[in-house]
């Protein structure tokens, strides 16, 4: 497996140096050219690329965070991007991409992004919105009549328990449900729909299909943030109002024209070597690594965290909406729409706290690091600056399985780090997440002050 991507050159747009150094205690390498990439056999490998513009001595903030997160065994391994408004600036993967096989973590790993998929679908509704076919306004069930009948869950009866169901007092709509206050929620953090969901009344999300789907209301749209289903609610529309399914809108309106050519809803055959472990942390700080199972041809594409992706990959995405709706001479969006996403959606509600209901899967309290405090349209923003870290109103989201992004629009800049790893907001991982962001501004302060920017990339094993 080479490391980094085989057309390394046109995903990052500059001709890469490679220097090999030798790690402290002397692990023994060899090296070997495949296809023009370097491919080194390692027991322990970290490889972090330093891109033009950038300084050598600048980095070590940020090789320091990847190399103490794995030294330290905070995590099994971790791929980190960073992107300004000039293009890549930094890339970098430590640790193993699979304990069991001892395989090395390379920056073109593959991850499952479970909802950091939202944004992507969200961008795919808003295009609808532009090209006139959906109106933010109108009741979604305009665009799938299902949801007409959509019911508000109030209360078990303590008697028999039953559930007491009633109409919403306004239909949900498609903005409502891009900014998540639609009235939709997860039985994984919201207990009243996780005591629902165990009467049997509707399948559980786990389940793998959209049965999930069927779940109540739990509050009138449009009163409260709560954070749920509603965006496996429009993957549905953009599939109705489309007539393509999502895997084929995606790979035409987003993946293709930004260059995600590893994203996908199924992982082709020939790539899965490259999708990375789920290791689980257990209470004594160690990492169990889920056994290895085959894939299976997913049929319903979910829209809410069906996508595996590499790092670079969904880069790219968030660079598209850096820039404002465009990527090179690729427009995916018009910047009034990005603009739109980027504003406060909810008012004067706030992002709930999230409580989770299986430990195993999220851990209490749940974070997601940015202060995020406000929605806009597939994104949360924070309405205050994070000291030593990204300005106030940035965008953000999370994966369950460790995976976050964030884009700075005031100071041009947006990065990526993944992980695969439970419970979500794990502490070591979070930690691992703060350090990271910390790093980029510092180094980012660095690499601008007069006497410090240097043109070369340097690869350390």
């Amino acid at each position: 497996m080479g490391l980094g991507y085989t057309a390394q050159p046109k995903f990052i747009g500059a001709n890469l140096r490679v220097k090999a150094l030798r790690m402290k205690n002397r692990l023994l390498f060899r090296d070997c050219f495949s296809r023009g990439v370097l491919v080194a056999a390692l027991a322990t490998a970290t490889v972090l690329t330093l891109f033009a513009g950038s300084s050598t001595k600048s980095s070590n903030q940020i090789d320091q965070v990847l190399r103490e997160a794995v030294d330290q065994k905070k995590l099994p391994g971790v791929v980190v991007m960073v992107a300004n408004a000039d293009g890549v600036v930094y890339q970098g993967a430590s640790g193993k991409r699979n304990t069991a096989k001892n395989a090395p973590m390379t920056v073109d790993s593959i991850f499952r992004i479970a909802s950091m998929t939202k944004p992507i679908t969200s961008v795919a509704v808003l295009q609808l919105v532009e090209s006139g076919r959906v109106k933010l306004d109108e009741p979604a069930a305009v665009y799938l009549p299902e949801l007409s009948q959509v019911q508000v869950l109030e209360e078990f009866d303590p008697k028999t328990g039953k559930a007491k169901l009633r109409p919403p007092k306004t239909p949900p709509t498609v903005r409502q449900l891009l900014s998540h206050t639609s009235g939709f929620a997860y039985e994984f953090f919201d207990p009243k729909l996780h005591a629902y969901v165990a009467t049997g009344a509707v399948p559980s999300a786990s389940q793998g299909d959209d049965g999930f789907l069927k779940a109540p209301l739990l509050f009138d749209p449009g009163t409260r943030w709560e954070y749920g289903i509603s965006t496996d609610w429009l993957g549905k529309l953009v599939e109705k109002v489309s007539g393509q399914t999502l895997e084929e809108y995606f790979r035409q309106h987003i993946f293709q024209p930004l260059g995600m050519t590893d994203t996908f809803f199924n992982v082709p055959t020939e790539k899965q070597a490259r999708v990375v472990a789920i290791h689980h942390g257990q209470q004594d700080g160690s990492f169990l690594e889920s056994p290895s199972q085959p894939f299976r041809r997913v049929r319903f594409f979910s829209s809410g965290a069906g996508i595996y992706s590499p790092a670079g990959h969904y880069l790219q995405f968030a660079r598209m909406l850096l820039a404002g709706g465009k990527l090179g001479d690729r427009r995916i969006l018009q910047s009034e729409t990005v603009a739109q996403m980027s504003r406060n959606q909810i008012g004067d509600l706030i992002l709930g706290e999230f409580r989770s209901q299986v430990p195993q899967f999220a851990k209490d309290p749940i974070r997601i690091p940015g202060s995020l405090d406000k929605f806009g349209l597939g994104l949360a923003i924070n309405t205050k600056p994070v000291e030593g870290g990204r300005s106030l109103g940035s965008l953000a989201w999370a994966g369950i399985f460790n995976t976050f992004f964030w884009i700075d629009p005031p100071r041009k800049t947006c990065a990526v780090i993944m992980m695969q790893i439970l419970p979500f907001s794990d502490d070591a991982a979070y930690s691992v997440v703060e350090h990271f962001e910390r790093a980029v501004y510092a180094t980012a302060a660095e690499t601008v002050a007069p006497g410090r920017r240097t043109n070369q990339s340097v690869t350390i094993y």
